[in-house]
């Protein structure tokens, strides 16, 4: 009695239990699904451009350190200064000073210019005049080796002259393969900057459109959401309820199998009292003439079995059991309810819980939808409240005024660039020219040597190659003037552009130069032109821009438009949440057990089951329904009468034992099956008649219980998964406007095609131009510096090639002709 309480007590405590356990998945990785947005900064971006290694480094290293000692001055900052901000100011000795390396070079070339067309006109009236490149007068055995040197040291000047050439050719191929895309990038890349500029607006809106990936998954989660929720109350709730029905239909079967038994008790037990009366005379009758049977002196034998015939009487007596008539009464028109029926409703009606819950829903779900549009247009409002192109309008114009105003200055340098290469390929076509005459007249000129016999004689082959290494010599003359020429034209434009643009850009000099305020005209001021913020520079910027900042960290746009603040998610989702919140859902009441169906349990309950003696009955089983087995008793008489020898006897005892086993047959075998049924049902009663109050109790606490805080529990759990849900989609909210705050900031916005077109910039002039360019100025000035020695060691080679006038020979340190004829002197007496 007491224990009920205290279960009762448990089981709401384990209900309470049970559903508060249920809680939202965590936040792991895979509880709320990624968004994926389109990635849109690829649509317009400035392609980054990079050195791109070669087989001339070397040669462009060379070069770089000749003119590192040709210009060591640093950045002529107040030179550039006065040169930007009052040209007329500037002195001419400043420029001399600051470009003294390129000032000496410039004298060497004038005097190279000069020198060389003076010593080929000497040389012409020296030809004129038969002194210069004419025959050798006199034979000497040292001639072949200097002729042998001469021609080695011509020979490895040539080469040097055609590897330089070489290098010419490819470096000006180069410079022009260079020269035409890379004028072609600086509009194109002026264009793509601004178009950059000119799309954040669109690139914002685009951002703002992709609103409708988290607008489709919640679309998605809520057309889902009122069935989860019931498929959810009903899945936690269902052990509990099951339990309750199980419960209330084990009762059900324990009255419809306790009406049973009792009323097999009740029949039963009447039906052995009745057949006892009925067999009693019966039995007395037979008893006293087995009895009379066997005490007859002619039986013989019969002594041993007149004790057990004596003995012959009835055992149990079931008129003296209680009786169970009055819980029959009390239990009588039981059960009034149809508990089948009953449970069925109570499982349908739990059992329908999922689909009460889609329709209590609808108007919700309804309702959260048109909340859902409604942020759709609050997310709008960033695009068209998004103040970036107010910032970005005067970058956007200086980008315009400068790529208009560069379109004249490109066309003149193109212009000039075709002009050089026409004269370059001119001028290398005829160094090889000369090369192709110093080869030809070596060769024909050895070979002429190794044909002639007497050096005195007159070779043809020989006299060619000597006449094509004067016409060498008369070309490099002729030639040499325009040669130092371009040289020097191509050496200065593209020494400056190394030593005072490319240097200092890569050392980011000319940043400090343009931060430095004043050193810019106010015309140029890049900081009001690209509207940086006053405490910025350009320098600063750049770095910015290159690490990927965006456009509004670099214009520090917070201070005037706290994107932080338009993007905060309640501001958003306060209606959505809100309405979630509020949300409320009557899924209607779950009824188990009807008041008929209890008012049935409780007349059970009370009907007295349990105050029965059944120990009475079981008592009374125990004994038989004759004392004195039947069967026993006929085999007995049986076994006697084989052994009489009064047939009169024997067959008195053989009839005798006929009546016994007849009455065994036909009453005592029906009345011990009377016995057994009575056994089984008050074996049941007596195990289930000392619980039936307590399990009855437990059943109708439960029931009620359940019954109860079905609707709390119920409303327990919807806001629960409810609030799960909330949380969930408000990670869509929250993922959408963290990629929203940083496209903005660092994509849609992104200032690093700005440092990318100046990074373009520097690798276009100084990598892809200004080096083969400077590459090509000192591979000619080396071929132009080569033919002077070249010059020489022709002219010099030239006598070797020509017959000797007059043949000599040498005998110690005396020189005699061999055809002298000694004169005839007259002898004084």
């Amino acid at each position: 009695m007491r224990a009920a309480p205290l279960l009762l007590l448990l089981l709401a405590g384990a209900m309470l239990r049970g559903a508060g356990s249920q809680q939202c998945q965590p936040a792991g990785p895979g509880a709320v699904p990624v968004l994926r947005f389109t990635d849109r900064h690829a649509e317009i971006r400035v392609p980054a451009l990079h050195r791109v290694p070669s087989s001339l480094d070397p040669l462009y290293a060379l070069v770089r350190r000749c003119l590192d000692l040709i210009q060591q001055n640093p950045l002529p900052t107040e030179l550039l200064r006065t040169a930007l901000n009052d040209p007329s100011s500037v002195r001419t000795s400043q420029v001399v000073q600051y470009e003294l390396g390129y000032v000496v070079c410039a004298a060497v070339a004038l005097l190279f210019t000069v020198a060389v067309p003076v010593a080929g006109m000497c040389f012409c009236y020296c030809r004129s005049r038969r002194r210069c490149g004419g025959r050798l007068r006199a034979h000497r055995r040292s001639l072949g080796c200097r002729r042998r040197c001469l021609l080695a040291c011509l020979s490895l000047t040539s080469l040097v002259i055609l590897v330089s050439v070489t290098c010419a050719f490819v470096t000006s191929q180069r410079v022009k393969g260079q020269m035409e895309p890379g004028l072609g990038a600086v509009p194109s890349t002026l264009r793509t900057l601004r178009q950059h500029l000119a799309n954040v607006p669109q690139g914002v809106q685009m951002v703002v459109d992709k609103f409708e990936v988290p607008r489709k998954q919640i679309s998605s989660d809520l057309g889902g959401l009122s069935r989860s929720v019931g498929l959810s109350i009903h899945s936690q709730l269902q052990a509990m309820t099951y339990a309750a029905l199980a419960d209330l239909q084990d009762r059900a079967r324990d009255l419809q199998s306790s009406l049973h038994h009792l009323q097999t008790v009740h029949r039963t037990a009447r039906a052995l009292a009745a057949a006892r009366a009925e067999l009693e005379p019966a039995l007395l009758e037979r008893r006293r003439r087995v009895v009379a049977l066997l005490d007859d002196p002619r039986c013989t034998s019969c002594a041993s079995v007149l004790g057990r015939a004596q003995g012959l009487q009835l055992g149990a007596d079931y008129g003296k059991v209680p009786s169970v008539e009055k819980v029959l009464k009390a239990l009588a028109g039981l059960p009034r309810s149809d508990f089948a029926e009953m449970i069925r409703q109570g499982n349908g009606t739990f059992n329908s819980i999922p689909e009460l819950a889609v329709e209590r829903m609808a108007q919700v779900i309804q309702d959260l939808r048109a909340d859902l549009a409604r942020t759709a247009e609050k997310v709008q409002s960033i695009a068209d409240g998004f103040p970036l192109p107010d910032y970005t309008r005067p970058a956007s114009e200086a980008l315009a005024e400068a790529e208009q105003r560069s379109r004249p200055y490109l066309r003149e340098a193109e212009r000039f660039e075709r002009y050089r290469w026409i004269a370059g390929t001119v001028l290398c076509s005829i160094i090889l020219l000369i090369l192709a005459c110093n080869v030809t007249g070596m060769a024909l000129g050895a070979y002429g040597l190794s044909k002639r016999e007497d050096p005195s004689d007159y070779e043809c082959r020989g006299e060619a190659g000597a006449k094509f290494l004067l016409v060498g010599v008369g070309l490099a003359f002729l030639f040499s003037w325009l040669l130092i020429l371009l040289v020097f034209a191509t050496f200065l434009v593209g020494g400056n552009i190394q030593t005072l643009v490319c240097r200092n850009w890569v050392n980011q000099e000319i940043y400090k130069f343009i931060d430095t305020p004043g050193n810019l005209p106010p015309s140029m001021n890049l900081t009001r032109q690209l509207n940086l913020r006053r405490d910025s520079n350009l320098s600063s910027a750049y770095r910015e821009c290159k690490s990927g900042a965006g456009l509004w960290e670099v214009l520090q746009l917070d201070s005037s438009y706290d994107l932080d603040e338009h993007l905060r998610t309640p501001q958003y989702t306060a209606d959505f949440q809100k309405r979630l919140g509020d949300f409320t859902a009557d899924l209607g009441d779950v009824r188990l057990l009807r008041s008929e169906g209890r008012q049935d349990l409780e007349t059970f309950a009370r009907s007295g089951l349990d105050e029965v003696d059944y120990g009475r009955f079981q008592e009374e089983m125990k004994n038989p329904v004759v004392q004195t087995s039947l069967p026993g008793l006929a085999r007995n008489l049986e076994g006697l009468q084989k052994m009489q020898r009064n047939s009169t006897v024997a067959g008195r005892l053989a009839a005798e034992a006929r009546v016994l086993w007849h009455m065994q047959n036909s009453t005592v075998q029906s009345q011990e099956a009377l016995v057994a049924k009575l056994g089984e049902s008050v074996q049941f009663l007596s195990r289930f008649a000392p619980h039936l109050k307590e399990r009855v109790r437990r059943t109708l606490a439960t029931t009620a219980s359940v019954e109860a805080r079905l609707p709390l529990q119920a409303q327990q759990i919807l806001r629960q998964e409810l609030g799960c849900f909330t949380r969930k989609e408000l990670r869509y909210f929250t993922q959408y406007l963290n990629w929203v705050r940083q496209m903005l900031r660092e994509d849609v916005a992104s200032c690093q095609p700005l440092a990318t077109a100046l990074d373009n910039g520097r690798v276009i002039l100084c990598d892809r131009i200004a080096e083969p360019w400077n590459a090509f100025w000192f591979s000619l000035g080396c071929c132009t510096f080569f033919l002077i020695p070249s010059i020489i060691f022709a002219v010099r080679l030239t006598k070797h090639f020509r017959p000797i006038r007059n043949r000599l020979i040498s005998t110690g340190s005396e020189e005699t002709c061999p055809f002298h004829i000694p004169r005839v002197t007259a002898l004084k007496l």
